[in-house]
């Protein structure tokens, strides 16, 4: 990747150039405590093994269509952002009760292995996983604090890691709350804006302009654009999360249906369905253990009721706002050019 000139690879590669290192010391560090810690130290490694580095593209962005120019530094602040991925995968997989990502197991599976000959070892595994998402957490703030920006820049953008942060925890709290509620898609909606929204596209490019001393207009600009694609992305995972291949998100097709999640595709379907549709639905929402016969009868009154559909047709509306208002914005081509490309890559995919 040139400077002025995107190519997702490229950009993935230096901040796993970043990541892994830092990460890998940290680990190193926690786990010279006691040699018992091993185990938790391998999950902070894992938990940033893998990732399209997404985060870190926007916020680089937001500081590059600033007209701010390439910058180490700026780099590594940006890669603080997949910490905080990190950390909010490992809690949600938690919270889900999610036994894959990545194709791999999640950290509170591999961690029972730590605990095995414990008393309660399944809840002692998930406390320990706990806490890698928490050591993740702390991680993020201080690769933010320590990426080499001038402190000035950092004081500029660390009011934003509040306001992340909050709204990262209300999505995850809203979620739960309304996990195994009637499904309605106004709820499911707000679930997705802070959840993940905000925090995969908005925030990001938002921190990055911080950064780099952007003004209002183009802030305002950042949101308008950031928020519908965040909203996107998300409402494609719900698509993948139940009819995608397994083998490329790495994931269970049947978690969403199994936890009741409030997700706007099965909001969707709950509301287009008649009383022998939501009998159907009612027998298998929230069922663990759901079959494969399960889980294709509730694809088809999904597919029936055309709600995949319905689904996309969010997905573009929301990606055409999105490409609306950042044509608005007066940034550079090159700028211009990388968010568009992050778009299409953030709502059109396999995993």
């Amino acid at each position: 990747m040139t400077p002025d000139r995107w190519d997702a690879a490229t950009f993935k590669s230096r901040v796993d150039e970043v990541l892994h290192p830092f990460v890998a010391r940290e680990a190193d560090l926690f786990a010279e405590i006691d040699p018992s810690l091993a185990p938790v130290a391998a999950q902070v490694e894992a938990a940033v093994a893998d990732g399209k580095r997404l985060r870190a593209a926007f916020c680089y962005w937001g500081w590059r269509a600033a007209g701010q120019p390439d910058s180490a530094a700026l780099l590594r602040a940006a890669a603080s952002l997949e910490l905080v991925h990190a950390a909010a995968v490992v809690h949600d997989d938690l919270i889900d009760d999610s036994a894959l990502r990545h194709g791999r197991p999640t950290a509170h599976i591999v961690l029972r292995g730590a605990v095995r000959r414990r008393p309660r070892s399944a809840a002692a595994a998930r406390s320990l996983a706990m806490l890698v998402g928490d050591l993740l957490m702390g991680l993020a703030g201080q690769l933010f604090a320590t990426s080499g920006l001038p402190a000035a820049y950092l004081g500029r953008a660390r009011p934003l890691w509040s306001v992340l942060g909050r709204e990262l925890i209300a999505g995850e709290c809203l979620e739960i709350l309304r996990t195994g509620a009637e499904p309605d898609t106004e709820a499911s909606l707000q679930v997705i804006r802070y959840k993940t929204a905000k925090y995969t596209v908005e925030q990001p490019l938002l921190i990055g302009g911080a950064l780099a001393g952007a003004g209002r207009r183009l802030r305002e600009g950042y949101s308008a654009f950031g928020l519908p694609l965040g909203e996107a992305f998300q409402l494609r995972d719900d698509l993948l999360g139940l009819f995608g291949d397994p083998g490329r998100t790495g994931k269970a097709n049947a978690d969403d249906v199994c936890g009741q999640r409030p997700t706007a595709l099965l909001a969707e379907t709950w509301r287009l369905a008649g009383d022998d549709d939501r009998s159907l639905l009612r027998d298998h929402l929230g069922r663990r253990g759901l079959d494969e016969d399960g889980l294709r009868a509730v694809r088809e009154v999904m597919w029936r009721l055309k709600t995949p559909a319905l689904v996309e047709d969010m997905i573009t509306a929301r990606v055409e706002e999105a490409l609306g208002a950042l044509h608005e914005l007066d940034v550079p081509a090159g700028a211009s050019d990388a968010l568009s490309a992050l778009a299409d890559s953030a709502a059109v995919r396999l995993s």
